[in-house]
């Protein structure tokens, strides 16, 4: 699924985070420490390699809704953007902290020059926030934040599971509808 919306694209797919080789940059649903962990952050550190977590060492620890920059090292992107998202029901106000790793990572991604991101579903998966909740707030998220958007023109949600990437579509739909 794919809309433009003031000049710059929006589209999800179903697909692997780090083989997303036509994008500048993507989005690491990172720790606090930026190491290897699970789900996303796991397989972007295992495509990028070992130098990936050394340049993410002294750029640790972060906290959560915020979002930092490193190369892409062994990855198909120049950058990666580590973005923490809140622990659903430990992290407040999980919200306004979700929305924030969007924000933040479209603004380092505006300063870097960069004019395509990927986004997995940040917080969705070992930090347990419920998916739709999340995805309606990155939606909405992004879609404030395009209109200040100057270098950024495509903006690409990546879904692990068609189960994910169907309920992503009907609540984007929803969203755009409203929006309009």
């Amino acid at each position: 699924m794919r809309e433009t919306i003031s000049g710059i694209t929006v589209e999800c797919v179903q697909g692997d985070i780090a083989a997303q080789g036509d994008i500048a940059a993507v989005a690491n649903a990172a720790n606090a420490q930026l190491k290897p962990g699970g789900g996303v952050a796991g397989a972007l550190h295992r495509a990028a390699g070992p130098g990936l977590e050394e340049e993410c060492r002294p750029l640790a620890p972060i906290k959560p809704g915020e979002a930092v920059i490193s190369g892409g090292h062994n990855l198909p992107n120049e950058y990666v953007i580590h973005c923490l998202g809140p622990v659903y029901g430990r992290d407040k106000p999980e919200e306004e902290l979700l929305a924030d790793c969007y924000r933040n990572a479209l603004k380092l991604a505006e300063e870097n020059g960069i004019d395509s991101i990927a986004f997995p579903a940040l917080s969705t998966g070992a930090f347990g926030y419920p998916f739709e909740e999340a995805s309606r707030i990155a939606l909405s998220t992004v879609l404030e934040e395009i209109p200040g958007l100057e270098k950024v023109r495509l903006i690409r949600f990546v879904f692990f599971s068609e189960k994910d990437l169907n309920a992503f579509q009907k609540i984007f739909t929803e969203q755009l509808s409203g929006h309009s």
